[in-house]
């Protein structure tokens, strides 16, 4: 089959399935592994979105192909594939390294086939990615999808240069760069289907695939989903690359872009056909107004809701917030990211910017009304944060647990601002006046910090108050207190306890094993991390927690394999509809076009 394009997913390291390399608890709190094999969303946005013009799309994911079997080979899969074009995500600044190494792979294999880079961060470093021979197109902004339908008809169509397509930055034939004007910034996300379910669910059938488009190892097990409220945001917190500021800066979006109330819920309705796990609403949709929380919820209110939902908090909430979400919800989780117990440098960073009284109000109230589960993170290396306060946000998960009545539906992590600064964030672009020392600026820079052989090197930067090694220290010495801290309330048992003391005492041993080894001569450093690899694959996931904290407890994951079938089913028809349609309308321009002539 011919496809139109060909969406690929790299590993955060390209070579991560040779290399020894200590990721550490980069990746504790999120679903992926450090590999980063979870794809952005928008990868399945802009597939439905050209799939409903009459396109064929396939996405890949490479990162999950390699880490689930050893044996993968990616230039085998890549090398049968036939498309017009080729589309790397990079979304995430730690992809950096595989990213560009997988477009080279493709370049080699597919010289003459166009490949297309995109995501938050393609977009800040566009004009370093479009140097390198092996990307044609960076297609910059945060939402995309009708500028990759014109670019992919385009390459179908025509041989003039794109010079009219918004946000694209390309080499002209004399291979000079051109930067199209950042213009596209659309402010509503209705036409839109984000995250595209219903692409990813077709398109096991249509291309008889099931592995290529898992979103994340373990999926299977536990399939998360999640629906998008907004892009862009209202807040200004200092680190953050998805901050108001940042996509100001970086996408030229000035507002808020909602999705509405009636498209999520209706997102809903359809995950509820496949899915039992729990659905994260992203954002926290406060931002979008009164208006927009209260229609939301009546719209919930009115249908079957069978899935836990779970909620983002940016601040504090009041009770009204949360009896709004009982009545309408019938069960549902919290998660918020306090950061430290700080108030003047959560004030000064812009995240939950309230007292410590008001946070515990906000818990209570959420535990008041039936709240299922409350996740509480905490970070280490934000602006003004020294040593010693990253051990007191211990002390105040159990000044909450107390002032909670020890309730166990409260749960705390604790994980480091890693690998990198965002690009964009405020703290990005003016290190010195937010207490920052950055040790990687380019692209370039990141790519090599990411194939470090231990967390601590692959660190972008230092704060004014705390070097690369106390990061490291402080965030295990954290770890290390709040694990005893859950085991004194019983919201951990001994064998996790047990389990996450001993990952990281072994993380500790590896930490001072590779400085030993940083100073050895080059070949000699080779061959001692080599033989280290093996050793510390056991400490790379959940380092510094439970490997089951972060999950919420679901009977049945999926629908039944009838509902599932009948699903793809029924998307395929409507999808063999829309390409008659497609080609319907190629065949009445083409007879127009003959009776003119």
């Amino acid at each position: 089959m011919k496809y139109d394009l060909v969406l690929l997913h790299a590993p955060s390291v390209y070579d991560f399935r040779k290399n020894a390399l200590l990721a550490g608890p980069i990746s504790d709190v999120v679903p992926s592994s450090p590999v980063f094999e979870m794809y952005p969303i928008g990868l399945t946005s802009i597939a439905e979105y050209l799939e409903r013009s009459g396109l064929k799309v396939r996405i890949i994911n490479i990162a999950n192909r390699m880490l689930m079997d050893e044996n993968f080979d990616v230039e085998d899969k890549l090398k049968k594939i036939n498309t017009r074009a080729f589309g790397i995500d990079l979304h995430w600044l730690p992809h950096a390294h595989g990213s560009i190494e997988l477009a080279k792979v493709v370049k080699r294999l597919h010289p003459n086939t166009p490949i297309v880079f995109g995501g938050l961060s393609a977009t800040y470093y566009h004009k370093e990615l479009i140097e390198y021979p092996c990307i044609d197109y960076v297609m910059r902004g945060d939402t995309t999808e009708k500028l990759m339908l014109l670019l992919i008809n385009h390459i179908k169509k025509s041989s003039h240069q794109p010079a009219g397509i918004p946000n694209l930055t390309w080499k002209d034939e004399a291979g000079n760069t051109v930067c199209n004007p950042l213009s596209h910034v659309p402010d509503s996300l209705d036409e839109f289907d984000i995250p595209g379910y219903r692409y990813t669910i077709k398109s096991v059938f249509k291309y008889r695939n099931f592995l290529d488009p898992l979103p994340y190892n373990g999926w299977l097990q536990y399939p998360n989903t999640a629906i998008l409220t907004a892009k862009g945001c209202t807040q200004g917190c200092l680190i953050c690359g998805g901050s108001r500021d940042s996509y100001k800066e970086n996408c030229n979006r000035m507002k808020l872009a909602t999705r509405s109330p009636e498209k999520l819920v209706e997102d809903i309705e359809f995950i509820q056909r496949f899915s039992r796990a729990p659905i994260f609403i992203l954002h926290d949709i406060r931002q979008a107004g009164k208006a927009y929380v209260d229609e939301f919820f009546d719209r919930l209110s009115k249908i079957k809701l069978r899935n836990e939902l779970v909620f983002e908090l940016f601040q504090y909430a009041n009770e009204e917030y949360f009896e709004k979400i009982e009545k309408a919800v019938p069960k549902y989780s919290i998660e918020l990211t306090l950061e430290t117990h700080d108030e003047k440098i959560r004030r000064f960073n812009g995240k939950f910017n309230c007292t410590n009284a008001k946070v515990i109000d906000t818990l209570r109230f959420a535990l008041k009304h039936k709240c299922s589960k409350i996740d509480i993170f905490f970070m280490v290396g934000i602006p003004h944060q020294d040593y010693a306060s990253t051990l007191k946000n211990v002390d105040f998960c159990e000044q909450i647990h107390l002032a909670c009545d020890q309730d166990a539906r409260l749960s705390y992590f604790v994980a480091p601002l890693a690998p990198f600064l965002d690009p964009a964030s405020p703290a990005f672009e003016n290190p010195e006046k937010f207490g920052y020392k950055k040790f990687c600026h380019t692209l370039e820079d990141h790519r090599k910090a990411i194939t470090q052989p231990s967390w601590k090197y692959m660190l972008s930067f230092e704060t004014d108050y705390m070097t690369r090694d106390d990061i490291v220290q402080s965030t295990y010495e954290s770890a290390i207190k709040l694990n005893q801290f859950k085991l004194k309330y019983n919201l951990i048992d001994k064998k996790t306890f047990e389990e996450v003391n001993e990952k990281i005492e072994k993380s500790l041993v590896y930490i001072d094993k590779i400085d030993e080894i940083m100073e050895l001569p080059e070949l000699e450093k080779e061959k001692a991390l080599e033989l280290l690899s093996k050793e510390m694959e056991d400490v790379n996931k959940y380092s510094i927690c439970g490997k089951h904290e972060l999950k919420w407890e679901v009977q049945k994951n999926f629908a039944d394999i009838f509902s599932l079938t009948a699903v793809g089913i029924e998307l395929l028809i409507k999808d063999k509809a829309v390409s008659l349609k497609a080609k319907y309308n190629a065949s009445t321009e083409w007879l127009s076009k003959t009776s003119r002539i």
